[in-house]
């Protein structure tokens, strides 16, 4: 463990959102801080450092300067990210101008990342604060490091693009046909959240994580809104728990054939029950989120994917396009807050009715 010992575990990284997901599963707060204390360190054991040193990207959560949580994705050759020691984790790579993350890269800046290999499905995550950055990348403090499970990730395999592209930026305010069509055929995509400032959660609140399902798990509603299901996973609730008490988040598509990201910014809303939660198929909850904005990072991604496999958890779930005909509600019957469809506002108290935890799948 690189001469640090147990007493290094981070304390009990649950905040209140967090914690009210888990009560309503029924995972008690002994067995949860209990589990939390043994997964997550406030540092890299030689195993995570190694790993993150070995990947070709890595995707990073941030905080724009709106206050809002948003997803990059940052690229080079193994060996761009380094850890010189287990606290400490250094990048040498810079986002693009006009991409959120450029002008979050500040002194004391809160930052989440997810080291993940699409071709063995490993993850780990790491969630810190910058110390250092300047033109050649930036450097990470370590408040929070933990391992994921492989589930719903897609295997993929990567080439290294041989032609040089400058990247360019697109701004939008609403999809696009091509933001659309990109997110219709998605299985993969990533998500950034936030707690609240003074939340009781090591990271200070920012986290990014990975989602997967079958082509089709993402719904793109009438009035542009996106509709995801959230599968049974490890219980911890880090993202849903985020959007419990702070709702703002930023999705990261990435086209895997020609090298552009889609991001994505909104306000989200998660759906505990009703008739469009018991139409998907392996769906626990269901989260909505409303648009405000986004843009295109055109041929930002420097590497190209082809898909070798669908996870075996993502072929156990359903998709918009398999599932019944949406139900004919009259109006306001599949919107949160009425018709039984419950939203969490970050004002609300965070406290939801328990239920039996569904089986692990």
């Amino acid at each position: 463990m690189d001469g640090l010992t147990e007493k290094h575990m981070a304390p009990a990284p649950w905040h209140a959102g967090e914690r009210a997901l888990q009560s309503s599963v029924g995972l008690g707060k002994e067995k949860m801080d209990r589990i939390g204390r043994a997964v997550f360190r406030d540092f890299m054991t030689e195993q995570h450092r190694d790993f993150f040193a070995e990947l070709p990207f890595v995707i990073v959560g941030s905080i724009d300067n709106r206050g809002s949580p948003s997803a990059s994705l940052l690229a080079g050759p193994p060996g761009f990210i380094a850890s010189p020691d287990p606290r400490r984790l250094d990048i040498a790579a810079r986002p693009i101008p006009g991409d959120p993350l450029l002008d979050a890269l500040k002194p004391g800046a809160p930052i989440g990342l997810l080291g993940i290999e699409l071709w063995t499905r490993r993850r780990n995550r790491m969630n810190g604060r910058v110390i250092a950055a300047d033109a050649r990348g930036f450097s990470l403090a370590v408040d929070q490091s933990f391992g994921n499970c492989p589930q719903y990730i897609q295997r993929r395999d990567y080439l290294v693009r041989p032609e040089r592209v400058v990247p360019r930026v697109e701004a939008f305010a609403g999809l696009d046909e091509g933001a659309r069509a990109l997110i219709a055929r998605a299985d993969t995509f990533f998500v950034a959240s936030a707690a609240p400032a003074g939340e009781a959660q090591a990271s200070g609140g920012v986290d990014v994580s990975h989602r997967g399902g079958k082509p089709g798990f993402v719904h793109i509603e009438s009035e542009g809104s996106l509709l995801v299901p959230d599968f049974s996973g490890n219980r911890f609730f880090n993202t849903l728990g985020n959007l419990m008490a702070n709702p703002k988040a930023g999705l990261l598509f990435p086209d895997f054939e020609t090298g552009d990201l889609l991001q994505i910014g909104g306000e989200t809303e998660i759906i505990l029950a009703g008739p469009l939660l018991e139409r998907f198929h392996g769906a626990e909850r269901l989260w909505r989120l409303r648009p405000s904005g986004g843009r295109w990072l055109r041929g930002a991604l420097p590497l190209r994917f082809v898909l070798r496999e669908i996870s075996p958890q993502s072929l156990r779930t359903g998709s918009w396009q398999e599932a019944p005909p949406f139900p004919s509600l009259r109006e306001g019957e599949d919107r949160p807050g009425r018709g039984g469809l419950p939203r969490i506002w970050p004002s609300d108290p965070l406290t939801l009715t328990p239920r039996s935890p569904a089986p692990h799948g």
